[in-house]
């Protein structure tokens, strides 16, 4: 269970006590997705004001900074630039085990900036749909990150939307299908609003920023990921994620119910050989 919450708009010390409620409901399955937003007026509609790029991502460090002093210390401080907690205690605290001392912090972002925070401070970086390329540079920037703040890398989730078929002309077709079918003033609304924001980076490296109309139409990026194609060939595109260092895919779907089943059926059985089958190969090489 993974509530997306700005940072702007909420108290860490008033999530963290939410948080631990929804921790204990759901027998410690509770997470919470950092969103420094890109979209202005959800903030000034509020009475918020609209910081800066990389202001949104300090902020949203020390948010994280102060939720996880809150959930693993008995007398949580901060003195901060957005945020101030004196001697807060909370009781009870979340369910805790050595592997998992608070609920998991995720976040997003493409930035230079949300790169380097998330290896300073994020248990989880997910990110928008990416090819192998974009993949990789991402995840060794997020590790270089976290090397120099002398911890341990966040993991890594990928965005993706599949399109499994019998044939990969089949699902290519569906693709087609899906991207002639769409509102095409939606999606350049969207485009123009989140391309707005991405360009305010200084780096350039915002989100959606070089993303095309049919990237849009998933509005993730789902359709870069790539995973659209036979059982066999998806199987196969999600191993070599993982060989990367994607740990965890958020999937989209066309028909839900479906194929959700055929893809149980037909691609997960393939991903757990393909596995299999490189253990097995890597005992051998170590032995």
């Amino acid at each position: 269970v993974i509530a997306a919450v700005h940072p702007g708009l909420w108290h860490p010390g008033v999530l963290a006590k939410l948080g631990a409620t929804a921790d204990h409901l759901s027998n410690g399955r509770f997470a919470v997705n950092v969103v420094s937003g890109w979209f202005k007026d959800e903030f000034t509609a509020l009475g918020e004001p609209w910081l800066e790029h990389d202001e949104r991502y300090r902020r949203s460090e020390e948010f994280i900074r102060a939720l996880r002093a809150v959930w693993t210390e008995d007398h949580a401080e901060l003195a901060g630039d957005f945020y101030r907690i004196r001697d807060f205690s909370l009781k009870p605290k979340p369910i805790a085990s050595p592997e998992r001392p608070h609920p998991e912090i995720f976040q997003g972002g493409n930035s230079t900036a949300a790169r380097q925070m998330a290896g300073r401070v994020s248990d989880w970086y997910f990110s928008n749909g990416k090819d192998f390329d974009g993949v990789t540079e991402q995840i060794q920037d997020v590790r270089t990150a976290a090397e120099r703040a002398g911890r341990t890398p966040p993991r890594f989730g990928l965005n993706g939307f599949l399109i499994a078929r019998d044939t990969e002309a089949e699902a290519r077709d569906t693709l087609r299908e899906i991207v002639a079918k769409a509102d095409t003033e939606a999606v350049h609304g969207f485009g123009s609003a989140v391309k707005q924001a991405g360009s305010s980076t200084a780096d350039g490296k915002g989100m959606w920023q070089d993303s095309s109309f049919e990237d849009l139409v998933q509005y993730n990026d789902g359709f870069r990921t790539g995973l659209i194609g036979t059982p066999e060939q998806i199987a196969e595109r999600i191993v070599a994620y993982k060989r990367l260092g994607v740990d965890l895919l958020l999937l989209g779907f066309l028909h839900y119910h479906e194929e959700v089943e055929y893809f149980g059926k037909k691609v997960l059985p393939l991903v757990r050989e393909l596995e299999d089958h490189q253990a097995r190969q890597s005992s051998k090489g170590s032995s």
